[in-house]
């Protein structure tokens, strides 16, 4: 292992001695057992490198030199809260749950921090998220200190739910990996809109875990709007099991950060469950963003869409790796895959490996991949037109993401969606200027 890497993860090995005792839910047997596991999977993995495959084109070495400490105590001065979706809103501070800044009143269904939720969790966290083989699972599970537990009855429409995560900004980088858990219920429904955001100069990071359960006839729909600060990392791991009849519709634009890593687990548990794992990736000079996706089918008659596109401008990297699973019991799946690229510059790079692994006979399934540049055809047809040729750029970029961004069912979360697209193309526009 890089002498670097192993070096970081000895940092947050010794942080957590230091910490155990007084982490939350330490006098509880189950969870101190747990976050022991993590903690010797974490020490015998350690920060994964390039050398295996899943992180072949993402290198964690900025992340492990950078040299994170706790957050200290929550200073409120100057604290932006990003405007709201909904009528509720839980709100994290450096990834600790702040009920006096959250909204959760008359809501129908059940929300609480999950420092004060642990001794109710038992055989509920952990159950999707397992530390062997999952270096920032076991991260997280090591150090977590606060989260979101969400229960929505069964027959209950829970509505919006805005999950705002902000960062702020400490005098030496701060690391925080809440660990959120999401239940429905049998047919009930909730829309999570998910913001993460931080102060322009603030360098941290966000690690983040979501383990959610779909029950029958259940649908979630999880919008996730990562626009960190310039500086900061966000390596964001979800987990998402979906029983028969279910749907879990998960979107994620990635439009800030210096090095980001979406990963989403999502395993078909039973018939006629259906799962739309669709983003966007829009990229400016010196960022990294990488989305990896695994779509377990692991029952008959399900359906599952993927729909990922890249723009990159000055010099970026984007990475897409996809990969469906389609087990020998799950006759007649239907999955398609698509991860297309728009380069903007001469020194972007995208890197994009669909996979698809079928076990069955009796399936429908497609993957591709697209890269190119703007169309100049089009683009001079615009200008023709008397557009402006930052406008035309604007319109035709904007019409390459629209088809992602149409893939989101609820109506609110697509709203929210595009005008983040619109404001991140506003500043690039800007910097070109």
């Amino acid at each position: 292992m890089n002498a670097m890497v192993q070096s970081g993860a000895e940092g947050f090995l010794h942080r957590f001695e230091g910490l155990r005792a007084r982490l939350p839910g330490a006098r509880l047997p189950w969870l101190a057992a747990l976050r022991e596991g993590a903690a010797e999977a974490f020490r015998v993995q350690g920060f994964p490198t390039r050398r295996q495959e899943a992180w072949k084109y993402t290198d964690l070495r900025p992340v492990a030199e950078a040299g994170f400490d706790e957050p200290l105590t929550m200073l409120d001065e100057g604290l932006a809260l990003p405007p709201g979706h909904g009528t509720a809103r839980a709100v994290f501070v450096d990834g600790r749950f702040r009920a006096e800044l959250s909204t959760l009143e008359g809501i129908g269904f059940a929300v609480s921090g999950l420092a004060a939720a642990l001794p109710g969790l038992e055989g509920r966290l952990g159950a999707l998220a397992h530390p062997q083989g999952q270096p920032l699972a076991a991260l997280n599970t090591m150090l977590f200190e606060d989260g979101l537990v969400v229960t929505v009855p069964a027959g209950i429409a829970g509505g919006m739910l805005d999950l705002v995560s902000v960062a702020t900004e400490t005098e030496r980088p701060a690391a925080f990996h809440p660990r959120h858990l999401i239940r429905l219920e049998a047919g009930a429904s909730l829309t999570i809109i998910e913001t993460a955001t931080g102060p322009e100069g603030a360098r941290y990071l966000h690690n983040p875990v979501f383990e959610i359960e779909v029950a029958e006839g259940a649908t979630l729909v999880h919008a996730r709007l990562q626009q960190e600060a310039p500086r900061a990392f966000q390596l964001a791991t979800v987990y998402a099991s979906v029983a028969a009849g279910g749907t879990y519709d998960n979107f994620t634009l990635n439009a800030g950060g210096r090095l980001v890593r979406n990963e989403i687990h999502t395993t078909l548990t039973g018939p006629k469950a259906a799962c739309h794992m669709n983003g966007a990736q829009l990229l400016g000079a010196g960022q990294h963003a990488d989305t990896t996706t695994f779509l377990d089918h692991a029952a008959p008659d399900c359906a599952s869409r993927q729909t990922y596109k890249t723009v990159l401008a000055g010099k970026s990297r984007g990475v897409f790796q996809g990969k469906i699973l389609v087990r020998q019991v799950a006759q007649r799946t239907d999955g398609y895959q698509m991860n297309q690229a728009l380069l903007l510059s001469p020194e972007a790079e995208i890197d994009s490996k669909p996979q698809l692994e079928i076990y069955a006979d009796d399936v429908k399934c497609s993957h591709g991949a697209t890269v190119g540049e703007l169309d100049a055809e089009q683009l001079f047809y615009l200008r023709t037109r008397g557009i402006p040729e930052a406008r035309a750029r604007s319109m035709l970029v904007e019409a390459f993401l629209t088809e992602a961004v149409e893939g989101v069912n609820d109506a609110g979360a697509r709203s929210a969606l595009q005008a983040a697209v619109t404001g991140w193309w506003e500043k690039q526009a800007e910097a070109a200027a």
